[in-house]
């Protein structure tokens, strides 16, 4: 199995023509981003061509009622299938969605996901409908088709507590999941400030153990590549000096950092 690295644009300010060949130098595959415009498009596939990168679309449903959710789903799905993705990441539904509410959106969004012809991964994310642990393990024995980006650094936050108690519900997100987003959280938000910091050692080793998990089960059921994307968020996910809104880490030296990390992580992770 061969580890796929993706590098997010989130937080990156330089032009396309400007970065790619930068990230492209650093060893990443490919881009995971939010949907370009509609006028940037062409540019944007022609880019990722030209440095041979793969595209993960990421697509954020939006509304207050279930039936505004699912048309927002079918309409950005529609948008990001267009341009010919890997799989597209959503951020999908709401927490406050009761469990009924819930079901006739991931119902819907099978549905969707299947005309459209591309898989999709919905993330583990604070807001949405798989904001915790227990309620992404119910909807997942519900819905054989559900595939999933693991990000469990929400989880963390959520819980306010690292997730161990929880390894048999990342064993069966393992089953589902398509797309890692290898970012590490504490009991206090969703992103330490830097995770090379010793204070955050036992955060970073805590989650290299949960992807670990992921991994061997991909390997077991025999696929042939893992996605990972380094997704560390600038401010205010980033933490900054008081009054000062200045960064107290470099985001992309974290980026990199973390993809080389989990890299090596992986290679021996696969090959025990």
């Amino acid at each position: 199995m061969k580890l796929i690295l993706f590098r997010h644009l989130w937080g990156v300010d330089g032009a396309w023509e400007q970065v790619f060949p930068q990230f492209k130098k650093a060893g990443y595959h490919g881009i995971e981003s939010k949907l370009p415009l509609p006028a940037e498009r062409r540019r944007f596939r022609a880019l990722l061509a030209a440095h041979g990168f793969d595209y993960i679309p990421q697509i954020f449903t939006q509304g207050r009622t279930v039936a505004e959710h699912v048309e927002s789903f079918r309409v950005q799905v529609a948008e990001a299938a267009a341009l010919r993705p890997r799989f597209i990441n959503a951020h999908s539904g709401r927490d406050a969605f009761t469990e009924a509410e819930s079901e006739r959106f991931f119902a819907a969004a099978l549905k969707i996901e299947a005309e459209a012809g591309v898989a999709v991964a919905h993330e583990t994310h604070r807001g949405r409908i798989l904001f915790n642990p227990w309620i992404t393990s119910r909807l997942l024995k519900q819905f054989d088709g559900l595939k999933l980006c693991c990000d469990f650094s929400h989880w963390v936050c959520v819980c306010e507590r690292l997730i161990d108690d929880e390894l048999a519900i990342i064993r069966q997100c393992a089953a589902r999941c398509i797309h890692l987003h290898a970012r590490v959280g504490y009991e206090e938000g969703p992103q330490v400030s830097d995770p090379r910091a010793p204070e955050y050692q036992r955060h970073l080793i805590a989650h290299e153990r949960w992807w670990r998990i992921v991994w061997k089960v991909q390997a077991k059921r025999g696929d042939k590549t893992s996605t990972l994307t380094p997704e560390f968020g600038p401010p205010l996910y980033l933490h900054t000096l008081p009054f000062t809104d200045v960064p107290v880490s470099d985001l992309r030296e974290i980026c990199d950092w973390q993809a080389k990390r989990q890299a090596a992580n992986f290679a021996r992770c696969i090959s025990r």
